[in-house]
């Protein structure tokens, strides 16, 4: 067993890292992809390090191991930007709690996320797309399609499960924003406490007057017995509205991106609409956009490989890198519509895994079929070299993509 945690800080180098290219790992993430072992150090933005796992094998067995803690107030867990350790100790939401915590909450909004619900909302995703394409269409182009579609897709929808009034999108779009890109923790904080006081009082009004979504029903079922307190359902209901609209507003537009500049991947699914399920889980594993949410602290020693990871040690799980692994995907720099790719972690693994994940599955699903149907000549109205990508310390994509037909 080797023990490496007094590396010097030469050998540790900075993480995360920016992309150049919407599609493309940071080469420092390919490089460190083509190492052998499955984990090697790294230095966080205020100088702590922590164990970076880079093989798909390792990163399934630690997201899956219950030594691995996801509790953001342990001291030492990793923090990627001061942006993410300015909220270490706010009131977590479930996806920052351990078992048996994080199960009984997660429990309580799962039964919005089965197979059987998502697929009973096609029609109405359906409807939702082909109405901003409808309206893309009559203003003509140019446009910009993060803001004309992207953006407002996934939002439309998750407001509708949620039972948040789409009437507040500007609102909840902007804060955000602001919330999970804000490079000012100050910018950050104002945004959460922006979003806190907008909640508070929707439950509030639902308290008096229930309607139709999941947050209705946590109000008047969980918050009314007692098995949620205000607090709580505020974060759960934050961690709903903003991942579930940020991070499929992303990858619609980078998964544009990646399609047009390969014609001929696109072309074979056009030919072929029956590969456009499979093509969203080769753009997942390929794009991987959320790739810091796999962060993590050791709560026991835990050996990996002849490495050992000690007790109180961060540990990054980078799907981004865990999905370009050359053992499990063949030729994994090259995006292949007809590559069976189900087994990526873009989504995590474990208890921990994307709950939304049936529900952003069906969204692209729909809207690159409808989206390449009905504006079969859309294109980049600039070069893919002249867009500006999002630091590598947030949710990866571009806030603005000018396309035209």
């Amino acid at each position: 067993m080797t023990e490496t945690a007094m590396l010097k800080t030469e050998d540790t180098p900075a993480f995360p890292d920016n992309r150049t290219c919407p599609y493309h790992l940071p080469d420092s993430y390919a490089g460190w992809r083509d190492e052998p072992g499955p984990l090697r150090r790294v230095t966080l933005y205020d100088g702590s390090q922590a164990w970076l796992v880079t093989k798909h094998e390792a990163a399934r067995k630690l997201l899956a191991d219950p030594r691995l803690s996801s509790d953001r107030t342990r001291a030492g867990f990793p923090a990627t930007s001061s942006r993410v350790a300015t909220f270490r100790n706010n009131r977590p939401a479930f996806i920052a709690l351990d078992p048996p915590e994080h199960g009984a909450r997660r429990r309580m909004t799962i039964s919005e996320f089965t197979v059987k619900r998502i697929k009973g909302m096609r029609a109405d995703v359906e409807r939702i797309v082909h109405g901003f394409i409808d309206e893309l269409l009559a203003a003509g182009p140019p446009a910009d399609l993060v803001s004309r579609f992207a953006l407002p897709v996934p939002s439309m929808v998750i407001c509708r499960l949620l039972g948040v009034p789409y009437a507040d999108h500007d609102f909840f779009q902007d804060a955000s924003r602001r919330l999970v890109q804000a490079t000012d923790p100050a910018v950050a904080v104002a945004a959460r406490k922006e979003f806190d006081r907008y909640l508070d009082g929707l439950i509030t009004e639902l308290q008096t007057r229930p309607g139709p979504g999941l947050l209705s029903s946590l109000v008047t079922q969980q918050l009314a017995n007692g098995e949620l307190d205000r607090e709580e359902l505020i974060s759960t209901a934050l961690l709903l509205l903003v991942a579930g609209h940020e991070t499929t507003a992303s990858m619609t537009s980078f998964g544009v991106i990646t399609l047009l500049d390969h014609p001929d991947q696109l072309a074979a699914l056009r030919a072929d609409p029956g590969l456009v399920p499979g093509a969203v889980e080769e753009l997942l594993r390929y794009l991987a956009i959320a790739d810091l949410a796999g962060a993590r602290i050791a709560t026991a020693d835990i050996e990996v490989d002849g490495q050992l990871i000690r007790a109180g040690d961060g540990v990054i799980v980078a799907n981004s890198i865990a999905n370009r692994d050359g053992s499990v995907f063949a030729d994994p720099d090259t995006f292949d519509v007809h590559r069976s790719a189900r087994h990526h972690i873009a989504f995590g693994y474990g208890v921990h895994q994307c709950l939304g994940q049936n529900l952003a599955r069906l969204e692209l699903e729909v809207i690159i079929t409808a989206l390449f149907d009905r504006i079969p000549t859309l294109r980049l109205a600039v070069p893919v070299d002249r867009l500006t990508l999002r630091p590598g310390t947030t949710i990866q994509g571009v806030n603005e993509l000018p396309v035209t037909w």
